[in-house]
């Protein structure tokens, strides 16, 4: 008979029934040990057996699209409890492809560890905060080399439910992994019809369907018709033969530009000036269209990041717009003469390269900000979409010696050189005492110390964090929902001051006002959610950060964290590959594939990856680590003590600390790891609460009291 609320089953106590079935029952549950609830699924002891096969499928998983289980009984599994819904149709189709990408995703795992589900459906896939969770492996088979006929449980014997079933599997005959894509491709055709694609009255009906008849035309573009009508091939062998592959089909037909939704690239605007420093105004003239275009519901607009990384590069604009992903693009010129200004912009359909709209403006240079948004409307008048700047985001227009500023700080911010760095800060300081009020000088000075005491590490965070704090304060003073002063203010909240509840709120109200930029998601993927171990969430967040700025290094650089972090070794390494493509002298891809090679123990590829980082980037406190790690586990210890000497001349420097205790972590020397992560932690090191969760500082005996230095969940 059913529990009750108080009953026990080993150590867990029985909160509510949550549901129920013929083989059991699934409760909600607390760990009084742990503190913290769980589900907890009981099954009947007739079904013991499939009991066993759950537990050993979901414990040979780790992926965040996937239940997790935590401990396994004489007749019960213990797994995370999930605060979600069963999947439901019909979907807005971009929601519709986002869960279909991550139920993709999960069962790509599942499959690598020779794991196939077989019991595919909505009722097993629960929609959470962060997207979809696939649930039930109790028909599971975990296939093995020695045993070709794994997959048939009992000779004869149907196993599944009838509307999602493969047509082996309504004959009883053996499923391999291409009968999971059979169930995808039903539940996929739900998700964006809301019916089924096989249903009748009976089981045996609905089971005779799925064997002879095609299901009701789908109302879906022709990418996804074909996509549906492929996995639902009777033949196995018609059918997509990998996970990997459906994966790619579906992340193509998600990222092909339709008239549903228009997207635009604005390149930088070419400098026609006699001086050549003028660049940073056609510079800072395409970066504020960017912006004003950011506030168009219903348009994609790339991110200023990827848009410039096309600066004085001979590549033809279809093939522009392909790399980024949109259908059209916007490119330019300035010319600046006196208080003059002649600006000429066209808008170009990159599906044939035709222009839809061209224009030159001669006009004297304070009209400037008039200029920039009759170039927006002009661009939406063409792409028929409706530009909406609500009263509370109407832009302040500083004082032209301000804003002239302002564009010379953003222009040496973004080469990211100490010496760059330095005439940027000079330019921040100069539009903030040419218009105290101009409220994004002020973030624009607090990004400039983050980025030094976060990114490059040149800043100790007790000289940065305190200045950024103080900083955006001003900003909100002047506007009280300015979204990027907020996360900030949530950055210091928490890897600074270690209040991850003021965090959270911090970037609620920054992510509370549509449309949320990348630089946002970015920051509450890597500094907020990461740090609070919520991977999936975070994953998720610095996804859509790079899909909306595809050659932003830095958020791939979080992303590829986060999916180590996570134990994705094999999405990281795709990523990080993706870097290396992007640039082959970007020192942080090198170090992220050093990373990965030795989590999997390839030794060999750790070393050379860690080796051409540390070639290009010998000044990171990081990459010397790394570097002395690769070689500590290729057998050279001399010449790996040679290299982490560097650190141990000066170990109190900032950023040291960590870097000398991964090392010692390395070397077996957990007590005096622990030490140097205590020291890294009082230098406020931003890393620290990301790194926390790593599996290397989880090995340590002292790993609880470090958690507990910064304020991070224990669990």
């Amino acid at each position: 008979m059913p529990l009750s609320p108080g009953d026990k089953l080993g150590p867990y106590e029985v909160l509510a029934l949550l549901g129920e079935g013929g083989m059991g029952e699934v409760y909600r549950a607390r760990d009084p040990r742990l503190g913290r609830e769980v589900a907890l699924k009981f099954l009947h002891a007739k079904h013991s057996d499939r009991l066993e096969r759950e537990a050993r499928a979901i414990a040979a998983l780790s992926h965040p699209h996937i239940c997790a289980i935590f401990d396994v009984g004489p007749n019960y599994l213990v797994m995370e409890h999930i605060e979600g819904a069963p999947l439901k149709g019909p979907l807005p189709q971009a929601e519709a492809m986002r869960y279909a990408v991550q139920i993709a995703q999960a069962l790509e795992a599942a499959h690598a560890k020779g794991i196939i589900h077989r019991d595919l459906k909505p009722a097993n896939i629960l929609v959470t905060t962060s997207g979809v969770k696939l649930l039930d492996f109790g028909l599971a088979k975990l296939t093995t080399p020695d045993d070709s006929d794994d997959t048939r449980t009992i000779a004869g014997t149907v196993m599944g439910t009838a509307a999602y079933m493969s047509p082996e599997q309504a004959q009883g005959q053996p499923a391999d992994a291409r009968s999971d894509m059979f169930s995808f491709g039903a539940v996929l055709y739900e998700m964006l019809s809301g019916r089924r694609a096989f249903s009748s009255s009976t089981a045996v009906a609905t089971m005779a369907a799925v064997l002879h008849k095609e299901p009701e035309p789908l109302d879906a573009p022709p990418a996804l018709q074909n996509i549906v009508s492929r996995c639902l091939r009777k033949s196995p062998a018609d059918r997509f033969q990998s996970v990997t592959d459906l994966r790619a089909a579906l992340e193509k037909a998600s990222a092909t530009p339709g008239d549903k939704m228009p997207s635009i690239a604005v390149l930088p605007f070419a400098n026609m000036s006699r001086d050549a420093d003028d660049e940073y105004f056609s510079d800072g003239l395409a970066e504020e269209i960017i912006n004003l275009l950011a506030h168009i519901p219903g348009l994609k607009v790339i991110a200023r990041t990827s848009a410039f990384a096309f600066r004085g590069k001979e590549q033809d604009i279809r093939g522009i717009a392909e790399t980024l992903g949109v259908g059209h693009v916007l490119e330019g010129s300035v010319r600046r003469a006196g208080n003059r200004v002649r600006v000429t912009a066209q808008l170009i359909n990159a599906g044939d390269g035709a222009h839809l709209w061209s224009e030159r403006y001669d006009r004297e240079l304070t009209d400037i900000f008039a200029i920039q948004d009759e170039i927006a409307q002009a661009i939406t008048a063409a792409l028929k979409v409706t530009l909406t700047v609500s009263p509370a985001r109407e832009r302040y227009q500083p004082k032209l010696p301000a804003y002239e500023a302002y564009l010379k700080a953003r222009h040496h911010w973004a080469k990211v050189t100490p010496e760059s760095l330095a005439r940027s800060k000079e330019y921040y300081e100069q539009a903030i005492a040419f218009d105290p009020v101009f409220a994004l000088a002020y973030v624009g000075l607090a990004d400039y110390f983050l980025l030094l005491a976060a990114g490059v590490t040149l800043i100790p965070a007790h000289q940065a964090m305190p200045l950024i704090k103080d900083l955006t304060a001003k900003a909100l003073a002047i506007e009280p929902s300015f979204p990027e002063a907020h996360a900030m203010a949530g950055i210091v909240a928490g890897v600074y001051d270690y209040n991850w509840k003021e965090c959270e709120t911090r970037f609620r109200m920054a992510m509370s006002r549509d449309p949320v930029s990348p630089q946002v998601r970015q920051w509450y993927g890597y500094f907020c959610l990461i740090s609070l171990g919520r991977f999936d969430e975070a994953i998720e967040e610095l996804n859509r950060a790079v899909q909306e700025d595809l050659l932003n290094t830095i958020s791939r650089v979080q992303l590829a964290i986060g999916l180590w972090l996570a134990g994705r070794y094999e999405d990281q390494l795709r990523e990080s590959q993706r870097l290396v493509e992007l640039d082959e002298n970007f020192w942080y891809g090198h170090f992220l594939l050093a990373i990965n090679y030795g989590s999997e123990g390839r030794y060999p590829e750790a070393l050379a990856s860690a080796e051409k980082a540390y070639s290009i980037a010998p000044w990171s406190k990081m990459v010397t680590q790394g570097y002395a790690v690769a070689l500590l586990h290729n057998g050279n210890t001399s010449r790996a003590e040679e290299i982490i000497q560097e650190l141990r001349d000066a170990p109190e420097a900032y950023g040291a600390p960590r870097n000398l205790g991964l090392y010692d972590l390395h070397c077996g020397h957990l007590d005096s790891a622990a030490d140097w992560f205590e020291k890294a932690i009082a230098q406020r090191d931003p890393a620290m609460p990301q790194l926390a969760h790593s599996s290397w500082l989880r090995s340590l005996p002292r790993w609880p009291a470090l958690a507990k230095m910064m304020n991070l969940p224990r669990t």
